[in-house]
């Protein structure tokens, strides 16, 4: 038996304490301690948003600088376009220099500031228990400084979200917390660093709840929100207020509108597809090729070099592409070139490896997109009253939404940056349209195809758990149980069970105080080989869990897991020393399987049968029928 005992001498679990250890409440104070831990989670949430803020600001300034070093020969920290450079055929190693930096990096360094970072960061999610190496949040973004300072056709938020994500990571690492925890502080500063960058909270928000996080609960989503807050904070202290991605005020869009900005997400929606297979493409034909990983950036950077000499304006970060794009002014000589040949230059130098963002590059491409889109439906549906804006504005969020099936992400984050809140419906009917494709023609996205790759799997969907919703009482099967029987033989207690035509799969057994001095399954009664003079007491399995009927079958799971008895006895709540069920592995398989079998069935509920039918189309019943 236990050593641990309540009223009767009932045997309890020493794990229930762990369980019960956030349940407790201070009675001086009213608080439990989850809330507790939630308050001090919130409160390093606020911390590293803070931080992360003060990192992105470092990283803009550190790929300033490295940019004017390398396209300018200048030592200074303020902004200057690559596309300005008067280098000449020079600009083809420039990347290619960059390319190599990143590679010893990555080589000598820590390999994980390869790629974009969110893919890497979804991984130590769901397979590490959040942990990140704490060199990552040094590395990666001084690695991605370099490749985009010197060319590099990305964007700064995906390497300050992999940055933010590393530094709640090893902070989590350093204090006592939970991998539960762990995963709100990764999230969070992951968040953050978007938040610092666009100032999008919202956005950033949801991009943990379909990136990160695959969940939605209180103790996920507040310190994640906070964090948000504070980065947004820091976007407008550090950075500037005001959206970032300025543009012509959108007027609310009319049905026939409507419809066309409909079909180009759905246009939207299947170039995203083409793109994401294209860079997973690239990527394989690195793989081929006979020389080590390092030196692919280098190539990568040669190809990023050339496209550059040809088309500057495709070198860096490029978020100015990205404004000049929503004023709808720019015609398709500018914007065909700009769609292909940037899509041409980052999609070689992802597929090579080195450290960068995707999402600057996809809202670039998705945007020149659906301005090319507009134009085209001008002249084919003259009165339609489309707007090139709006084409372009729902054709950047449309992109992220296909590319990555971030969709409740891809829409908020078009109404932040822009400010614009009459774009609401033409986004979301875009989105949508693009994400229908990107569904139905793409088993992965941009996001984790890599990781599907290494055998990991993403949740596709965000379900409550299903053990704590159920109770242990709704599964739990009836004990026979057989009273003050500490003496009685195996043979005894075989009359017993048959005259009772009990059908349980379990009997205990008790002694004057109803407590239970062990517990035997049917088939272990009636074996072939059982002593029937044996006492039952000496056979019975005396390591008896007990838990509460009220209780949820995750706390079942748990402490079947750490037992090694295959069952628990259920005790009532109101009377803890009455034995009224027992519950194992079977009830709680049980669970899943139900629940699995009732969201497969296709069945009928509503649609009426023949003789609702008639009474539909006669009005009234037939003579013979007594419905």
């Amino acid at each position: 038996m236990s050593s641990r005992h309540i009223k009767n001498s009932i045997p309890i679990s020493p794990t229930l304490d762990d369980f019960n250890a956030t349940d407790k409440t201070n009675r001086k104070t009213g608080f439990s301690l989850s809330a507790k831990r939630l308050v001090w989670i919130c409160l390093l949430a606020v911390g590293i948003g803070a931080a992360v803020s003060l990192i992105a600001r470092l990283l803009i300034a550190f790929i300033h600088l490295v940019t004017n070093l390398s396209f300018f020969g200048n030592f200074k920290l303020d902004f200057q376009d690559p596309a300005d450079n008067q280098l000449g055929l020079w600009v083809l190693i420039i990347p290619a220099i960059g390319g190599v930096i990143v590679g010893l990096m990555a080589l000598y360094g820590s390999k994980a500031i390869r790629g974009h970072g969110i893919p890497e960061a979804m991984e130590q999610i769901l397979v590490n228990q959040s942990r990140i190496r704490p060199k990552t949040t040094l590395l990666k973004p001084i690695s991605s400084a370099i490749a985009i300072g010197t060319g590099g056709p990305f964007g700064a938020e995906g390497p300050i979200i992999a940055t933010g994500g590393a530094f709640g990571s090893t902070l989590g690492q350093f204090l006592r917390v939970t991998p539960r925890e762990r995963k709100a502080l990764l999230a969070a500063g992951a968040t953050a660093g978007m938040s610092a960058i666009f100032g999008t909270p919202v956005a950033a928000i949801f991009l943990a709840v379909e990136l990160l996080l695959f969940e939605f609960s209180a103790r996920t989503i507040l310190p994640v929100a906070l964090a948000c807050i504070t980065g947004a904070a820091g976007h407008y202290f550090l950075f500037e207020a005001g959206p970032v991605f300025p543009m012509p005020i959108l007027s609310a869009a009319s049905n026939s509108a409507l419809l066309v900005y409909s079909l180009i997400g759905v246009l939207i929606g299947v170039a995203s597809v083409g793109l994401t297979k294209a860079v997973y493409y690239v990527e394989d034909l690195f793989e081929k090729l006979p020389i080590h990983w390092m030196w692919w950036p280098a190539l990568g950077g040669l190809a990023v070099g050339l496209v550059g000499y040809f088309a500057p304006y495709t070198l860096g970060v490029g978020y100015q592409n990205i404004t000049n794009v929503l004023s709808g002014s720019m015609s398709l000589a500018i914007l065909i070139p700009l769609a292909l040949l940037k899509f041409v230059s980052w999609c070689i130098a992802l597929g090579s490896g080195t450290s960068g963002g995707t999402l600057a590059p996809l809202l670039t491409i998705g945007g020149a997109c659906g301005a090319i889109a507009g134009i085209a439906s001008t002249s084919i549906f003259p009165g339609a009253n489309v707007s090139l804006s709006m084409a372009a504005l729902i054709g950047m969020a449309a992109m992220f939404a296909g590319a990555s099936r971030a969709y409740l992400t891809s829409i908020l984050f078009a109404l932040e940056a822009t400010s614009q809140s009459s774009a609401l419906v033409p986004l979301l009917a875009a989105c949508t349209g693009s994400y229908l494709i990107s569904f139905f023609f793409m088993r992965n996205t941009i996001m984790t195809e890599k990781i599907a790759r290494r055998g990991v799997t993403t949740p596709e969907v965000y379900e409550p758990d299903l053990l704590r919703q159920t109770t242990v009482r709704r599964v739990m099967k009836q004990l026979f149980v057989i009273p003050e029987a500490a003496q009685k033989t195996i043979g005894e207690i075989r009359k017993i069970y048959r005259a009772s035509h009990s059908e349980h799969r379990f009997v205990t057994f008790s002694v004057e105080n109803n407590a239970p001095i062990g517990v035997l399954s049917v088939p272990e009664i009636f074996a072939i080989d059982a002593d029937l003079e044996a006492p039952v007491a000496s056979l019975a399995k005396r390591d008896i869990l007990t838990i509460s009927e009220s209780d949820h079958l995750g706390r079942a799971a748990e402490l079947l897991a750490k037992s090694t008895s295959p069952f628990l006895i259920v005790t009532s709540d109101t009377r803890p020393e009455e034995m009224t069920g027992i519950v194992t592995y079977k009830e709680i398989l049980g669970c899943y399987l139900r629940h699995t079998r009732d969201n497969r069935e296709i069945s009928r509920s509503l649609l009426p049968g023949k003789q609702r039918l008639r009474i539909l189309v006669k009005g009234r019943l037939p003579r013979s029928s007594s419905y």
